[in-house]
Order: C-alpha cells, then structure tokens, then sequence
C-alpha cells in the first residue's frame, strides 16, 4: 500500500510542474499582448490628436475680409483695397508666408511676398490698426491690416459689372472671396465691393 501512495505523489507532481509551465506560458503572451495593445493606443491617440490641430487650424486659422472697398478712376476701380483681420479663434497669421490669388475677369496672378516684401507693382500691406507694430503678422485681434491690390496693372481696371475673386492661402488653408462692381461707377470716387 505504501508503494501505490508513492507513485500516485510522484505523477501529481510532474502534472503541477506542467500546468505551471503552461500558466507562465499565458501569462507571457498576454504581457505581450498588452504591451502591443498600449503601444498602439499610444501611437492612435498622438496621430489623432495631430490630425484634430490640424483640422481646427485649418479651420479656424484664416484671414477675415471684414471690408472690400473698390477706388474708381475714370469710371474704372483701379484699386482694390481689401480691410483683413485674424479669422474667430485664429493664431497669428503671417502675411509673408501667404499667398493671395487674383482671378479677375481677363487675367489671373498669384500675389505673394518676395524676400521679406510685397511685389509693390501689385500689392500692398499697411497697418490700420496694429498696437504693437508686429506689421505683416496679424498677431492681435485688433490687428487690420489694409491689403491694396493694384487692379490696373493686373486686370487693365475692373468696369461697371465685371467680378473678381481673392482667394488668401496660409499654412493653415485657405478662404475665398468674391466680388462683383457695381453696373453704374460715374460720379463715384470708392464703391463698396
């Protein structure tokens, strides 16, 4: 009898030593597992959140066109005088690095800075209203700045009835606007556009 007890000890012993074999074995590859699961977490949580400052730069991070004014000469606007500020929730929006499309009703131009300044045949920045001189960069949201685009020499002057589009690109993306002149100019020295 005492034989029959010893050989029933000794083969639960080589099963616990299998079973926790095979409980160590688990344990291993959920760590892993784990360890996958919060390396991916990780990485899914940094790439949306890039993509969600993205899309909130994109969409707030714009010029605002708070005023368009046209100057007519001789029954022609051969300016374009264009009040612009920080859009709602903006950061700083530098003027310098943007860029600014002219598609008039004959010609198209692509207006943009040129080693730290305006292509002065075509447009112009001038501060408005900028407390703490930080002109071209609209860093304030009191900050207008007046964008003067010379019409004359792009699209020969704007006639009563013709539209125009400006489109403004930032880094952040990009806002149109468009304009129409009014049929009737005689005896006018500026039309709101």
């Amino acid at each position: 009898m005492i034989a029959n007890t010893s050989e029933r000890t000794n083969d639960r012993g080589q099963v616990g030593i299998g079973t926790l074999i095979v409980f160590i074995a688990m344990v291993l590859v959920a760590a892993i597992a784990a360890g996958v699961l919060l390396n991916t977490a990780g990485f899914l949580q940094t790439k949306s959140k890039a993509t969600g400052q993205g899309a909130t730069a994109q969409v707030s991070d714009r010029v605002f066109v708070a005023s368009m004014m046209g100057n007519v000469t001789n029954r022609r606007i051969d300016f374009v005088n264009l009040t612009v500020m920080r859009g709602a929730g903006a950061k700083n929006i530098n003027l310098t690095t943007a860029t600014l499309a002219w598609i008039g009703p004959k010609y198209g131009k692509t207006l943009s800075y040129v080693n730290g300044s305006a292509d002065s045949k075509h447009f112009a920045v001038k501060p408005l209203k900028d407390p703490d001189n930080s002109s071209p960069v609209l860093d304030e949201t009191s900050d207008r700045f007046r964008v003067i685009i010379n019409a004359s020499s792009i699209d020969g002057g704007l006639r009563g009835g013709d539209s125009f589009t400006v489109k403004f690109a930032t880094s952040s993306g990009a806002v149109t606007y468009k304009a129409s002149i009014p049929q009737v100019l005689l005896k006018q020295q500026a039309v709101s556009l």
